[in-house]
């Protein structure tokens, strides 16, 4: 099996990212797998950024630890990630800048010193290294000029043919200078499967417009502006708006608004941004008015790392409320995920008319992997329940208590079907009524069906061994990472079953019940401080649990998963009885 991992780090401004996200594109388009991860400076200029890409020609599910390459613009990013190189991987440094010691290879390429031979400018280093990358890995330089094409083509032909020069003067550089490390040759190879390669804040973008979104409302902010961008480029074509308003609040109100005018509507944001949108969330649930909101999360509080990952909002995802107000929880396990389960959160919010909360994270939104050609036949899509001609001619009751706790959602224009849309507790006609006994029947009719959501099927995967001593529990972005963990404890003979919720409010109660009955020990593994999940399922189903966190703005390990299992086997960690909260 080839597999290969490239870490490339340098100052933000000298095209870390576009290096990386060339060569992902190079890998994919040659029918290899990836999976990608990157951290960037939040200064607007300037400050260390790193891409890294795992590719393989068997299904990646995780970023991988160690790198077989990695390459350096100066000699900041080798202090950042030299430890992150093999024992006997290679290392590519400019020797202008540092003498690396290392049991690696160092390979020395002079990549200032070609760039401004080449282009006459500091500008084009990322095509140079491009080059001596894709050289190192036996790819086809006609290849890599499609990427510096499509990357640069609109820049006009002359900044098109001096990338040309620099991309292969690095190629040139490799054949003139080898080196001794044996690697993996990447040349482009046949699939039979037709394949795509896009990030997950793309993904989740043509999936909301392929549901039937056609209202759009954001405000920038990191890791969910790519977002706004997609849906300002692309919503218009079928025939939707985009709206950049002046805040988060603006954003969801507007959203707010164009559901209840009957169009299917989205914003996205980060966890600052979902605080402010509190507020309007409970408009919607008293008006029960369907509405999705994207939350890339990141690194908090307060402002806290907005340029880095966590899973840290679950509980303002969950609780985030005054009063009251049921909501329901999504939280996708991986790019192809985010494109079919943000349909998933439209039809969930049609069918229950409540918010939907789809929660991605920094990892997730900016990851780019490959999956097999999109089925949109695969989620049928669900619309709201209109009122009948007989509901609309004999008084219609907008918010008739049912059996389900769904009733009919009238539209304007329609005759017979004028209500109120209002934010204060209301009668079943909408009119707005104090008495304990409408609360009551009303605070039931909204719990009523989130209650009946819970029963809904396809929202947890398992992996893993059907019955063992050892379950672990995720949820969202981790489950690759935890299914490779996984599969390294079986293959030292520890049997371990993975079960990763893609809904986590409300918990899909029976697949976590059906799953604890073929395990001994659980373990709860999330990517935040205080195990947020972890205290949620003890306090839903009492059980004693072992809190498995990670909270450095960065994902687990395949490598860290397997030392918490083979800790827990080894009975080196117990599960904490008697706290709700249990950290360790």
């Amino acid at each position: 099996m080839k597999d290969i991992l490239v870490r490339i780090g340098g100052e933000g401004g000298e095209g870390v990212i576009s290096c990386g996200e060339m060569l992902t594109t190079a890998f994919a388009r040659s029918s290899y797998e990836v999976f990608t991860f990157r951290t960037y400076p939040a200064e607007i200029k300037g400050g260390p950024a790193m891409f890294q890409v795992r590719s393989s020609d068997a299904p990646v599910l995780s970023q991988g630890q160690g790198a077989d390459i990695l390459i350096t613009f100066n000699e900041e990013a080798y202090q950042l990630h030299g430890k992150s190189i093999k024992p006997d991987g290679l290392l590519v440094y400019d020797p202008a800048h540092y003498k690396p010691e290392g049991t690696f290879e160092a390979y020395a390429v002079p990549l200032d010193e070609i760039t401004l031979t080449v282009v006459k400018s500091k500008l084009g280093k990322n095509v140079v290294s491009l080059g001596v990358c894709a050289r190192i890995l036996g790819m086809s330089i006609e290849l890599l000029e499609e990427m510096v094409r499509d990357k640069f083509g609109k820049k006009g032909e002359a900044v098109v043919a001096k990338n040309f020069e620099a991309l292969k003067a690095g190629f040139d550089y490799v054949d003139k200078h080898p080196f001794q490390k044996k690697l993996p040759k990447f040349e482009a190879v046949k699939s039979p499967v037709k394949r795509i390669v896009m990030s997950g804040n793309e993904a989740l973008s043509i999936g909301a417009i392929s549901a039937g979104c056609r209202y759009y409302a954001g405000y920038p902010i990191t890791p969910a502006s790519d977002i706004l961008e997609f849906m300002e480029k692309d919503l218009p074509k079928f025939g939707g708006a985009v709206v950049q308003t002046e805040d988060e609040i603006s954003a969801i109100a507007s959203v707010v608004g164009a559901s209840y005018a009957g169009k299917k509507a989205m914003t996205a944001t980060s966890g600052p941004g979902l605080a402010l949108m509190v507020e309007i969330m409970g408009l919607a649930v008293m008006s029960e008015i369907p509405c999705v909101i994207v939350n890339a999360q990141r690194g908090g509080p307060s402002t806290g790392l907005p340029t880095k990952m966590e899973q840290g909002d679950l509980n303002l995802a969950v609780f985030g409320a005054h009063g009251d107000a049921p909501r329901i929880v999504l939280a996708p396990g991986n790019v192809e995920e985010c494109l079919y389960y943000i349909i998933h959160a439209f039809n969930l919010a049609e069918k229950y008319q409540c918010p939907v909360l789809y929660l991605t994270d920094q990892s997730l939104a900016h990851r780019t992997q490959t999956f097999a050609w999109p089925d949109f036949t695969k989620v049928p899509v669900i619309n709201r329940v209109l009122p009948t001609e007989k509901d609309l001619k004999d008084g219609y009751v907008r918010f008739k208590s049912t059996e389900d706790g769904v009733s009919p959602m009238a539209l304007p224009g329609m005759e017979g079907g004028c209500y109120a849309a209002t934010g204060l507790e209301h009668s079943e006609k909408g009119a707005p009524n104090f008495t304990p006994k409408m609360h009551v029947l009303m605070s039931n009719k909204r719990a009523r069906k989130i209650q009946v959501c819970s029963k809904e099927k396809g929202f947890t995967s398992r992996f893993g061994a059907p019955k063992a001593k050892i379950g672990i529990i995720g949820w969202g972005s981790t489950q690759g990472v935890l299914r490779e963990g996984v599969d390294m404890a079986a293959k030292e003979g520890i049997q371990v079953a993975h079960l990763q919720l893609k809904m986590v409010q409300p918990l899909p109660e029976a697949d976590i019940r059906e799953f604890l009955a073929t395990v001994d020990q659980v373990i709860v593994a999330e990517l935040n401080f205080s195990g947020q999940l972890n205290q949620i399922l003890r306090a839903r189903f009492l059980i004693p649990t072992i809190s498995f966190t990670k909270c450095e703005g960065l994902p687990f390990y395949a490598e860290e998963v397997l030392a918490k299992i083979k800790a827990v086997d080894a009975g080196a960690e117990k599960p904490v009885v008697g706290t709700a909260m249990a950290r360790s």
